[in-house]
Parts: structure tokens; C-alpha cells; sequence
């Protein structure tokens, strides 16, 4: 209890001196956890291994935890968070979070509820990662602890994630996670009904719940107790309502008075949990008055001392300080992760005594963890328990791996011999340029295939090397996906790598942000792109900026399959025929692939993967779905299929050109390439050579190719599928324009328009009759309507 004591007011002290700093100027968070102390009952009941995500005014908690760990000092660890120093050591000065490695606790900014989706993601992933045996931060047993106010506890994340838990646990999977609503009865200044919380989760079937009053310590001690223990032991969501009261306000520029009576603020002070837990204290005689104030008096000095000091830490000097966390970037070990044949053998795995392996398996099994089902199969689970796969494997590989590899070709134009100007040529894919950093390994190709079968071979050939593998989402599993890209992978590598998930996006996009955290490189598909949009927030507000948050500390890999873009034919509308991608592509640190070949999509899946496990990046693959069983490029040719090798690699940020025209650049993507190269192959039938520069990566642009295809022609025409306001022609026109191009640019794109059913779609989408107009117009062999046209002043002809 008096560790309890000691825990609530150093928080208390922290909110009051973050008020004082924010007050001169020297602080720049306020939101605090005063009324919250009794969270700290709930860090006094978990172990210090059990992963925790916690809401902005479990301060109690963070104090609680970090003093059971004996590197770690709260007091400085807080305040440094609060004056946004570059020495914070959690979130290196960009944001004021509850984190910490050493502690167990995943960072989380001021959301609201958008971490719930996350922590059953990972209470999901932890056995599952025991009985594949891949190797994870927490041992098997662990209890998931996710914290959040009241009013979160109305919000779609909050209700979809809780709404997953149960619904997973209904079908026999262990979901082993406490939800701890933190309830003072106001979200902001509206208030909640004091029944609201119990009516809405104390009678859920499958939700076992637990309610305490956090303003009486051993109510709150003894609950705790009794919801982590339960938890632990039947490996099943539960719900605990930990009654507080709100002091200070929402923050330290609210002035409650203006929506709360007198008398409501003063019933709150009078259950103030730290004056509660010092009656205690003084009432069993554990401590005196005397004491119970020179123990306050001394935290409030130590909290005071500290915070004089802390304001003049430096803080981060320069964009690159504060960017540096968002895109990891070491090419050069992707390409060696890529590129090796085998899973690699993880050293400190095979130095790890095999008994210490099955007595974590062991142990699960008597706890509840793992099912006898899994102990039967222990051999599997032990066969590789040790430190996180990701960059050990690709470090481990990297020498044998880069033995194999061909020098990259010199970055030069003349690279690029094979002309558009037949149609053989364009109907198969050109000699790769330095854009396309692709090298082949030694396996043999398989036959060509269309996209759709490409990603299928590529799923199943990374699925078999790397057991941190998962493919998961709506109708991936049985039905092998509504395009059949996953057919057959969870006959062949079973329901606990390949499933299908319930009908909801956010709770998708959470599990992989857990698995991430797990040690899995997830690869969850989205079905349509249109509804990426109803959890976009996951990828924004959660995956995106974890890293950003956490300082590199924690990272959330993952590989997102989204079937998207449009020219469906016989099917779709607006939801399956969605062509925005601005929101995507507005995330910093975001991967944005988008093949429109076969090679390329498997190539680029085995980058996205590779980059993932040894960068922890995330990102997007979009995959075209008119593009998926296309097997012509001209009728009958059979010339947009194509074999890869399973090794073959292309870089992030890397374009493919097709041919070495000198009249005109045509860049694009996805469905504009084969579309591009059509218009390309007529142009040559009229003696004008035209190139096609496909982007591949929408994020990063590959600059550096568009730039040095646009000068190859002095003309650059951009066919852009997408919408015309917020599309990928304005930033590559952008991108011309920053670098000094003086050519000629213009832009052809669909309209700002959703697309229709049925024919209908045609009067809105780009096509080739307008691509074909538009580089008529640039190259001045004819004169069209409706194309932007931009001449530089200097030159209005080729740029050197």
C-alpha cells in the first residue's frame, strides 16, 4: 500500500508541475491524471512483462510500473516528456507519451480509443507466435492491458476492438486482454451517464466484467487482483470499470466551472484517491500523519527539483532530428533478406538451451495459455524460441545472401536498348534500366503467369521460407480471397498462418499492428481500397506513427494487401472501383507499391515483406484488380504475363522504364502502363518513339528516375488513373518542377468524380483515346481540347 501511495502522488506531483512549466512558457503538455491515481492499483497487480497501452491520464500506472524496474526514474522520465527534450526516453521530445521499453508500455498519443484495435491484436498474437515458434518480446502467459476513459469507450475503435475480442474468443482462440475503462464520468465537458458503462458491457455475453471504485484503494487492490488473475488464467477478454473522479479540469487550459457546478467539483475532491489511499495507511496503522506528509513532501521536492532542471535539456534542432524515426532505411540488408533461399538460422536461438524453450511452452500449458492441443506439438513451438526474427535473420544471411547478387548496373540511359517501336517489343517487359534495380538469383523461373497468380506464388513461396509469416483478412482463408490471390495457402500451410477475420476493418488493420509487435511480419488484406478508408486512422494515427512515437523503440511491420483502383468490367461501382489513394500517400513514412506486371508484383511483395522484418516499415500494396488475370497486352499475344524469380528484388523508390523512345516520356502506373504502352506501340507505327515510365512506388516517388527519363525526351506526358485534384500527377509534376525540368509536362487524368456502375464509368475514367490525345497535343502533331499543358519559359524543347 505504500508503494501504491507513493506511485499516486509522484503523479499527482508530475500533473501539478507539468501546470507550472506549461504556465512559463517551459512545458507544453497539461492533460493530466489527477482523480486517476487508483490505476496504479492495476500496474501493482500485472508483472512488469505483461505489455501495457495506456490512455493519457494513466499516469499512475507509468509510475507504478517504471518503479519496479531499477534503471528507470519516472519523475525525469515524465518531465522530459512534458518539455519536449530531445533526451525523453521514450519519445525522444516529439510528443509527451506513457512509454517505455524496459517497462513493457507501447506508447500511445492522445487517441481516442485507437489503440484498442492494437492490444487485441497482440493478446491475439502472443500464443499464436509460442505455438509457431516465433520468437516474441513477452513470454506466452502474458495479460494485455489496454486503459481508456468513459467517453472512448463509445468510439467505433473502442467498440469494434472489444466487439473482435469477444467474438474471437466465442470461436476457442485465446485473446488474453483487460480492458480498463477509466470511468470520472465526463468526456471533456459532456457528461456520462453513471449507469452508461455498466449497461453497455456488464452483461455482455463473453465479456467477463469487473467494476471497483479506483477512489478506495483496496476495493481497487483487490479487484485488479481478481480481473488480472482471471484473465490469466482462462486466456479471455474481460472488462474492468474502475470508477474515478476527474480532477484539474481536461487539461490545463479548461476551466470546468464553465460546464460543471460547484457542488460536482467539490464531490470530486472529496473522493480524491491519494487523500483515500493516505487514510488507509494512517488507518491500519501503516504509516503516521507525520509520515504519510514528509513522504508527500519529499516526492514534491524530488518532482520539483527535477522539473527546474529538465526545461533547459536541448531539444530537437532540425527536421532530420525529428524525422529521423519515421522510415528506417537499410537497402542493403532488404536486399539481403530478399535474396536469401532458406529461413535463416537466428544464432542466439540456436545458442538458447532447448529446455529453457519448452519450459516457456510448459508453463503456458499450465497456466491456460496454450491448450494441450498446442503441447502436443511442442516440438514445433520449441523449434526456434529466441530473439525477434527480424533484423537477425536478414544480418545472419546477409554475406552468403549478397555473394549471389550482380553489381547494379551503372546508372546511365543507354541501359535501356529495347525500343517501343514494335509491338513485340511492347508486349513484353523492357530491358530494365537502373530504374529497375531487379537481380536474379540462381532458382529457375517459373512459367509466366498473370498478376493475380504471381501474388498467390509469392504468398506461398515467403509463407514456406519464414514462419514469421501471417496472411490474414476478409474471405482470405476458406474462399482464397473474392479474386482467389489466396487460394489454396491455408490448405497448405494451415488456419493458424492463413484465416479469415470478421467483417471489419479496423479490427484487421489491429491485428497486424499486434502481430507486428509479436514478432510476425503480418500481411493483411484489405478487400476493396474504398474501405481502407473505414480504418484509415489505423495506418495513420497508430501504425504510422508508433516508430515516430517511440523513437525507434517499438515498430509495427506489416504488409498490406489492398485490391483497388478501377476498370472492373460487368462489376463495381463506386466501392469496388475506387480510384483515391491521396490519403495514403499523405503518410509520412508510408510504403505505397502498386505493380502493374506480374514480375514486378512479385518482386516488389518480396521487397515490401523484406523491408518490413528488417526496417519495421509498413506498407501499402495495392494491387489492381482489372490488372489481376490479365493475360494480353494485344489481343491474344499473351504479353502481359511473366515469370520472376523468387529472389528477385526491386528497391523502394525505384521506377521501370519500358523502351528508350526519344520524342516523349509517358509516365504512369497501374493500369495506365499497359494502356501507355498501347499508345506507345501506335506512336511507333507513326515513326515517334515514346518510352513508359511505370513509378511502381507511389511512396517514395522514384524522383530520380522521373528526372532522368523526363531529360531523356524533353516531353513528359503523365497519365494518371487517379482523380485530378489530389492525384499522383500533382506531385509528379511537382517533382519535374523542384528539379529544374524546363521540358515540356502535361497531364492527363480521371475525373474528380466517384465512379459509376456500368458504362457510365467510361465518361469519368482515364483511357487511351485520352492518353493518345494528350501526347498529341505535347508533341504538336495534332491539337485535342482538354489537356493541361505547361510550357517552361526557357526552353520550350528537350532539357539537358
Amino acid at each position: 500500500m505504500l508503494e501504491l501511495f507513493q506511485a499516486q502522488a509522484t503523479s499527482r506531483q508530475l500533473d501539478l508541475a507539468a501546470r507550472r512549466l506549461s504556465s512559463a512558457r517551459r512545458g507544453y503538455y497539461s492533460i493530466g491524471s489527477s482523480g486517476h491515481e487508483g490505476n496504479a492499483a492495476v500496474s501493482a497487480a500485472l508483472r512488469t512483462t505483461d505489455p501495457a497501452l495506456l490512455h493519457y491520464r494513466s499516469g499512475a500506472f507509468f509510475v507504478h510500473r517504471a518503479r519496479r524496474v531499477p534503471e528507470l526514474d519516472p519523475i525525469l522520465d515524465v518531465l522530459l516528456g512534458v518539455v519536449a527534450a530531445a533526451a525523453d526516453p521514450i519519445s525522444g521530445g516529439r510528443h509527451k507519451v506513457y512509454g517505455s521499453k524496459a517497462a513493457n508500455i507501447i506508447p500511445q498519443t492522445s487517441t481516442v480509443a485507437s489503440h484498442l484495435p492494437r492490444a487485441v491484436g497482440l493478446a491475439f498474437s502472443l500464443e499464436r507466435a509460442a505455438r509457431l515458434g516465433v520468437s516474441s518480446e513477452w513470454p506466452a502467459d502474458s495479460v494485455v492491458l489496454c486503459s481508456f476513459g468513459d467517453a472512448s469507450a463509445n468510439h467505433s475503435t473502442a467498440t469494434g476492438a472489444i466487439n473482435a475480442a469477444v467474438h474471437t474468443a466465442h470461436q476457442g482462440v485465446a485473446v488474453p486482454v483487460l480492458f480498463l475503462c477509466e470511468d470520472n464520468g465526463i468526456g471533456l465537458s459532456v457528461p456520462t451517464p453513471s449507469d452508461w458503462i455498466e449497461s453497455a458491457y456488464g452483461s455482455r455475453p463473453g465479456l467477463r466484467y469487473f467494476d471497483a471504485d479506483g477512489c478506495d484503494p483496496v476495493d481497487a487492490m483487490t479487484t485488479a487482483a481478481a480481473a488480472v488473475e482471471w484473465v490469466r488464467k482462462n486466456r479471455k477478454p474481460a472488462f474492468f470499470r474502475m470508477r474515478t473522479v476527474r480532477l484539474l479540469g481536461h487539461a490545463g487550459s479548461d476551466v470546468e466551472s464553465a460546464y460543471r457546478s460547484p457542488g460536482d467539483i467539490a464531490a470530486d475532491l472529496e473522493r480524491d484517491p491519494v487523500l483515500a489511499t493516505a487514510r488507509v495507511l494512517v488507518g491500519t496503522g501503516t504509516a503516521t500523519p507525520q509520515e504519510i506528509l514528509a513522504r508527500y513532501d519529499l516526492i514534491t521536492h524530488l518532482v520539483s527539483v527535477t522539473a527546474q532542471t529538465v526545461w533547459t535539456k536541448p531539444k530537437l534542432a532540425s527536421a532530420a532530428a525529428v524525422t529521423a524515426p519515421i522510415a528506417a532505411a537499410n537497402p542493403d540488408d532488404v536486399r539481403a533478406d530478399v535474396l536469401r533461399t532458406t529461413e535463416a538460422a537466428d544464432t542466439e536461438a540456436v545458442a538458447t538451451d532447448t529446455a529453457d524453450a519448452e519450459a516457456v511452452v510448459t508453463k503456458a500449458v499450465a497456466t491456460g495459455a496454450v491448450t494441450t492441443e498446442a503441447a502436443a506439438s511442442k516440438a514445433v513451438a520449441t523449434e526456434a524460441v529466441g530473439t525477434k526474427a527480424a533484423v537477425s535473420r536478414a544480418a545472419a544471411s546477409k554475406a552468403a545472401a549478397t555473394e549471389a547478387v550482380a553489381t547494379k548496373p551503372a546508372a546511365s540511359k543507354a541501359a535501356a536498348t529495347e525500343a517501343v517501336g514494335t509491338k513485340a517489343a511492347v508486349s513484353k517487359a523492357a530491358t530494365s534500366t537502373p530504374a529497375d534495380s531487379s537481380a536474379n538469383g540462381s532458382a529457375a523461373e517459373p512459367d509466366p503467369m498473370t498478376l493475380a497468380q504471381a501474388i498467390n506464388h509469392t504468398l506461398a513461396e515467403l509463407l514456406d521460407r519464414d514462419r514469421d509469416i501471417l496472411v490474414f483478412g476478409e474471405d482470405v482463408a476458406r474462399k482464397g480471397g473474392v479474386y482467389g490471390v489466396t487460394k489454396g495457402l491455408r490448405k497448405r500451410f494451415s488456419a493458424r498462418r492463413v484465416f479469415d477475420t470478421l467483417l471489419d476493418e479496423q479490427s484487421v488493420l489491429g491485428t497486424a499492428l499486434g502481430a507486428g509487435l509479436a514478432g510476425f511480419v503480418p500481411i493483411p488484406e484489405i478487400q476493396y481500397l474504398a474501405y481502407v478508408h473505414n480504418a484509415l486512422d489505423q495506418l495513420r494515427g497508430e501504425a504510422a506513427t508508433l516508430s515516430y512515437f517511440s523513437d525507434g523503440r517499438y515498430r509495427n511491420p506489416m504488409v498490406v494487401r489492398i485490391a483497388g483502383l478501377a476498370y472492373q468490367k460487368g462489376f463495381g461501382g463506386h466501392f469496388h472501383n475506387d480510384n483515391s489513394v491521396a490519403a495514403l500517400r499523405d503518410i509520412p513514412g508510408l510504403v505505397v507499391a502498386v505493380p502493374s506486371r506480374a514480375d514486378d508484383a512479385a518482386a516488389m511483395l518480396r521487397t515490401c515483406v523484406s523491408a518490413a522484418r528488417v526496417d519495421g516499415r509498413v506498407c501499402v500494396f495495392l494491387e489492381p484488380i482489372a490488372l489481376y488475370h490479365a493475360r494480353d497486352l494485344h489481343p491474344g499475344d499473351k504479353g502481359w504475363l511473366a515469370s520472376g524469380s523468387p529472389t528477385d528484388h526491386v528497391e523502394i523508390g525505384r521506377a521501370r522504364i519500358h523502351g528508350d523512345g526519344t520524342d516523349l516520356t509517358i509516365v504512369t502506373f497501374a493500369n495506365g502502363v499497359p494502356m501507355s504502352l498501347r499508345v506507345a506501340h501506335r506512336f511507333a507505327e507513326r515513326g515517334i518513339k515514346v518510352r513508359v515510365l511505370d513509378l511502381r512506388w507511389l511512396n517514395p516517388l522514384p524522383v530520380e528516375d522521373l528526372i532522368l527519363h523526363a531529360r531523356a525526351t524533353g516531353r513528359v506526358l503523365v497519365a494518371d488513373e487517379t482523380r485530378r485534384s489530389g492525384g499522383v500527377s500533382e506531385s509528379v509534376v511537382t517533382a519535374l518542377l523542384d528539379a529544374g525540368f524546363e521540358g515540356r509536362i502535361a497531364r492527363v487524368t480521371s475525373e474528380d468524380s466517384f465512379v459509376p456502375l456500368g458504362p457510365a464509368a467510361d465518361n469519368v475514367l482515364l483511357d487511351e483515346a485520352a492518353i493518345e490525345s494528350a501526347a498529341d497535343t505535347i508533341l504538336g502533331t495534332t491539337n485535342r481540347r482538354g489537356v493541361t499543358l505547361m510550357r517552361r519559359f526557357r526552353s520550350p524543347t528537350r532539357s539537358r
